[in-house]
């Protein structure tokens, strides 16, 4: 089965080809989508789906993410990439100061075919500390599980457990049913 990544971020890319290797080619396309404001990350990846779809009509997944802090009320959430680049992971250490540092990934992948669309997630619990590793990127390196933050991990061992991994072994595990792979 060949299915299109739809994404501007050759680092996506790379962690969905690491993870759905084997009987699944990956190709990434690069196809600007516009990004609906919601709360929930899967609404926004359902709705450039939709987009790409109609674009492209070939099987195709897009995701999106968020990174929320449990003391910021959830902020960024999706609107992570954006503050990401005002601020950085300096910013998010210096916002946190002196609060509770709990955080969470999140990530919703849509699949689009012929039949429609389908939204899967997967939730990553961690905590925000200084920041540690060169893997990765964005909030990789200030992001903590279990003892490591994200970015001191491999990227092979990173594809298995990240939040995105998540959402993929739940698209994987459809796939495997959907598409008799």
């Amino acid at each position: 089965m060949k299915l299109l990544v739809v994404t501007s971020n050759p680092h996506k890319a790379d962690e969905i080809r690491s993870y759905l290797g084997g009987r699944i080619e990956v190709e990434d396309v690069r196809l600007e989508c516009p990004e609906c404001r919601h709360d929930d990350v899967g609404e926004i990846a359902r709705y450039k789906a939709e987009f790409a779809w109609e674009r492209l009509g070939k099987p195709l997944i897009v995701d999106d993410t968020a990174f929320c802090i449990d003391s910021l009320s959830g902020f960024p959430g999706p609107y992570a990439a954006y503050v990401f680049d005002k601020i950085g992971n300096e910013g998010i250490l210096r916002l946190t100061e002196g609060k509770g540092r709990g955080a969470h990934f999140q990530t919703a992948i849509a699949y689009a075919d012929s039949n429609g669309i389908r939204v899967f997630r997967g939730i990553l619990n961690g905590r925000i500390v200084e920041a540690r590793g060169r893997e990765g990127f964005g909030y990789d390196p200030i992001f903590e599980l279990n003892g490591r933050t994200l970015a001191e991990i491999p990227l092979e061992e990173k594809s298995r457990i990240s939040h995105r991994a998540l959402a993929l072994r739940e698209l994987h595990d459809w796939l495997l049913v959907e598409a008799d792979l």
